[in-house]
């Protein structure tokens, strides 16, 4: 079964600041007040993942804390 994530308005979607302007291989992120969307940017009608903000938010710790180490 395949669960579809709240509609995310266009003009939501952004690229990470470290994607670079000449790279195809990208995720891109929508924060909306109750959830983050995550998608491929290479297929944005494909499908999405959506996540708690709190996931979101432990998920980027997470990545900042390894980018230290």
């Amino acid at each position: 079964m395949r669960e579809l994530i709240p509609h995310v308005p266009q003009g939501m979607w952004f690229k990470s600041s470290y994607s670079g302007a000449n790279t195809s291989e990208c995720v891109e992120t929508a924060i909306l007040a109750d959830f983050v969307a995550v998608r491929d940017s290479k297929r944005p009608e494909g499908p999405a993942l959506a996540f708690s903000q709190s996931s979101w938010a432990q998920f980027i710790i997470s990545v900042g804390e390894k980018k230290l180490a």
